[in-house]
């Protein structure tokens, strides 16, 4: 599994750029969540399971992507 990096770029197998804002808790269940922002739209912010953030894409659903993890940390 990848890791998680705050502050990083994170390309979308569906094609947005995100930046990790923060990594939290849910209230009810306790999991990681990560925080994460859409680059170019600074007020849409999304939450996901961090387990699910750093996990592969479903090839079977999506064969036609080439991308590895749903979200891939772009290198700067």
């Amino acid at each position: 599994m990848q890791e998680l990096v705050i502050g990083g770029i994170y390309h979308h197998f569906k094609g947005h750029i995100y930046k990790v804002l923060c990594v939290g808790r849910d209230a009810s269940t306790l999991e990681e969540v990560v925080v994460y922002q859409n680059v170019e739209k600074e007020d849409d912010i999304w939450v996901r399971g961090k387990d699910e953030f750093l996990s592969f894409v479903d090839k079977e659903k999506y064969p036609e992507i080439k991308q590895k993890y749903r979200f891939e940390r772009i290198t700067e």
